[in-house]
């Protein structure tokens, strides 16, 4: 393990005290996890008091489906799923959507001066509407990045100065990146040439199974 890991691990554990639920270092990255209501507070003291002067990323987390892996071999399975193969009804009715600490926001920061990186994670225990502070008034960098988390897991940025969806479209309904959202989604567009304008139809995709294809050649001189 790097030194300058634990060295880092030490200064945050100083600086942050009772704010930190838990910490890690894992694959040369350290994480902490920090409690909600301390996000705002906790953004401030890594920028002003650890140096964490820019914000490289933020996003949200559906763990809802976390560790429900379908494909747990190397080799070439006979026989597997991924989310496509049953009705979504029933992928659905099997997933604990009111599961506590469903959602999750994420953010990556960096320290340019001296040169370290820090993942901070905050739970957010109101699953039927997952709400935490905004940090744009710490790095402004995070005014997009939020207002994707919102639109795709809709997650609501408390302080955010023009929280609205940024890629999906305006009447758009649900968040896609949700585990419970369907892969073929609620509605189709199209131009109606009658009607001179775009028409938002019920969707008409067809959900089908996703399996990878597998080429097996017969005699092993082949593979060559």
């Amino acid at each position: 393990m790097k030194q300058s890991l634990l060295d880092l691990q030490k200064q945050v554990r100083a600086e942050l005290g009772d704010a930190i639920e838990q910490d890690k270092i894992a694959l040369d990255e350290y994480t902490i996890e920090v409690r909600e209501q301390d996000w705002l507070k906790v953004a401030y003291a890594l920028r002003d008091q650890l140096g964490f002067d820019q914000l490289i990323d933020l996003c949200g987390v559906d763990y809802v489906a976390y560790g429900r892996t379908n494909w747990e071999t190397l080799q070439a399975p006979n026989e597997g799923f991924s989310r496509g193969v049953f009705d979504f009804e029933e992928q659905v009715s099997d997933l604990p959507l009111d599961m506590p600490r469903r959602f999750a926001v994420v953010m990556h920061l960096l320290s340019v001066a001296n040169n370290r990186r820090i993942r901070v994670r905050a739970f957010i225990d109101n699953t039927a509407q997952p709400i935490i502070d905004s940090v744009v008034e710490v790095w402004n960098s995070a005014n997009w990045f939020e207002r994707e988390a919102f639109d795709l897991f809709g997650i609501i940025f408390k302080g955010h100065p023009d929280l609205r969806r940024i890629l999906t479209d305006y009447g758009f309904v649900g968040h896609p990146l949700r585990k419970d959202f369907p892969l073929t989604g609620h509605v189709e567009m199209r131009y109606d040439p009658e009607k001179g304008r775009c028409v938002y139809e019920p969707v008409s995709i067809e959900n089908r199974v996703n399996v990878p294809r597998v080429i097996r050649h017969e005699n092993p001189a082949e593979q060559g």
